[in-house]
């Protein structure tokens, strides 16, 4: 966790806070008071507005106390980075003999490269470092693209000698019998077999994809149609042919479903916990002082993700973009590993998971901001756009370095299906955004025109009242003068 470069003092969240309750009492005052004129409908509606949006985030946004300090891990330590990174130089140049081989010496170029480019983000603050990390990543990756494919694969020893070497992909289906009558020593070891590292990983991995994007539907929407996707595309990778069970129950109701459940409840902790930061040395208790240090790995505020996805056609069209990619790049990780010839659990793979653990978020965080507040975030993010950028390069690997293997025919009646689905989604979009919104102005204006015409209102906002009060009114007026 690290601070934010700006806005992140007491006295800023204390101003926010103070125009939030100062919009609030105004939105309350236009509701109750009297409304006189056209002019004073304007500014009521725009004070209603701004109040309805100021309620908004105050709703979706926690509230932040920050006591001003700024300790050792919000510092920037660029003197510091510095003088190590000058001292290492210094060593290398002066005081370490050169090794004669070419390939050791290309390698830890490559690296020192890598680690100076780090250090420099890195004495910036940490998102920063991972930005820097994401440049450094599609780099290359464009490197990777445009080697040939025997150079490419070779390439990747230089970073680990044992990979070079084509693999053969594990077939998890076969034998799906839960209870294997024919086997008496173990009639469960069809559940067993199954049980390796992706069942833990599975569960990890879906809890932080529900921290990212915030939202339950979402997610249960992503992890069932990677099934589909796994029944799908199980004729062109091995890997992806499992059991019914594996793929509904261990897979979408245990392993991602306890995820995603678990995960939905760290973010209701996060939304309710208290986010009040203090000086170490300012707390006067060793369990407060240990507290802290815990919540130092914790975000600095939060914010409740409301996707609201048939709200406006362009947050629809925004959610099917991210469903599409986080399918996307799941399918990468699986493809990457064929084409790059990298075994499951070679630690490159590994790699990637953590970075996109650590992109990811902030990709989302600056998603929803462009996505919810469009006025004020008019560019999409940095690293939403680099990480996009990723996915894409990592796909068209993919497709140049085995297009036989993803061009492989989809059986008839899979595309028959997904073909269905396609056209279920653009018509209930046309209906849902098009037909529909006509639709409601159509029978609006038909109440609006059977209304009686002296009740309708003007464009100052009164109405007129209907001709025969007035012509009662002024009867009732000569007959009481007639009486008098």
């Amino acid at each position: 966790m690290t601070k934010p470069e700006s806005k992140r003092s007491s006295v800023a969240a204390i101003n926010v806070t103070g125009k939030c309750a100062t919009a609030f009492s105004a939105a309350e005052h236009v509701i109750d008071g009297p409304v006189e004129s056209a002019s004073s409908n304007m500014r009521a509606g725009v004070l209603k507005q701004s109040s309805r949006e100021n309620l908004h985030r105050k709703n979706t946004e926690c509230e932040v106390y920050d006591d001003g300090t700024n300790t050792f891990f919000w510092r920037a330590h660029t003197l510091t980075v510095l003088f190590i990174l000058t001292c290492a130089l210094v060593y290398v140049t002066l005081l370490e003999e050169t090794p004669q081989d070419t390939t050791y010496n290309t390698k830890r170029k490559r690296s020192f490269s890598f680690v100076t480019n780090a250090d420099f983000s890195l004495s910036v603050a940490y998102w920063r470092f991972w930005l820097c990390v994401s440049v450094v990543y599609e780099l290359f990756l464009i490197f990777i693209l445009f080697q040939t494919v025997h150079d490419g694969r070779q390439f990747m020893k230089y970073i680990d000698p044992k990979l070079g070497v084509a693999l053969p992909e594990r077939d998890y289906g076969g034998n799906c019998l839960i209870y294997d009558p024919g086997n008496a020593t173990d009639p469960f070891h069809n559940i067993w077999d199954k049980m390796d590292g992706f069942v833990p990983a599975h569960f990890l991995g879906w809890y932080i994809k529900t921290l990212m994007i915030r939202d339950w539907w979402m997610c249960m929407i992503i992890s069932v149609m990677f099934e589909f996707l796994e029944y799908s595309l199980e004729h062109q990778l091995p890997n992806f042919s499992e059991c019914w069970w594996d793929h509904w129950i261990m897979d979408v109701l245990v392993c991602n479903g306890l995820g995603i459940y678990c995960g939905m409840k760290t973010l209701a902790w996060l939304s309710m916990k208290p986010y009040q930061w203090q000086g170490l040395w300012n707390i006067p208790t060793y369990k407060g002082k240990i507290k802290r240090i815990a919540f130092q790995f914790t975000p600095y505020s939060w914010v409740k993700f409301e996707w609201k996805p048939a709200s406006t056609v362009r947050r629809w069209l925004a959610v099917l973009g991210i469903i599409f990619m986080f399918l996307l790049a799941e399918l990468n990780t699986f493809y990457l590993k064929f084409v790059l010839w990298m075994p499951p659990e070679h630690y490159l793979v590994l790699l990637r998971l953590v970075f996109f653990v650590n992109v990811g978020g902030v990709a989302m965080r600056e998603i929803y901001d462009f996505m919810d507040d469009p006025k004020f975030y008019k560019k999409f993010g940095q690293q939403a756009w680099l990480v996009a950028a990723i996915t894409v390069t990592e796909f068209l690997i993919v497709v140049k370095y085995d297009p036989h293997t993803i061009t492989l025919p989809i059986p008839f009646f899979i595309m028959q299906c997904w073909f269905l689905g396609l056209i279920l989604i653009v018509f209930w979009t046309v209906w849902r955004f098009f037909f529909r919104d006509i639709t409601l102005r159509y029978k609006e204006t038909r109440r609006r025109k059977q209304e009686v015409p002296g009740d309708r209102p003007l464009g100052n906002g009164n109405t007129l009242k209907p001709l025969r009060c007035i012509l009662v009114g002024k009867i009732s007026g000569q007959g009481s003068k007639h009486d008098n």
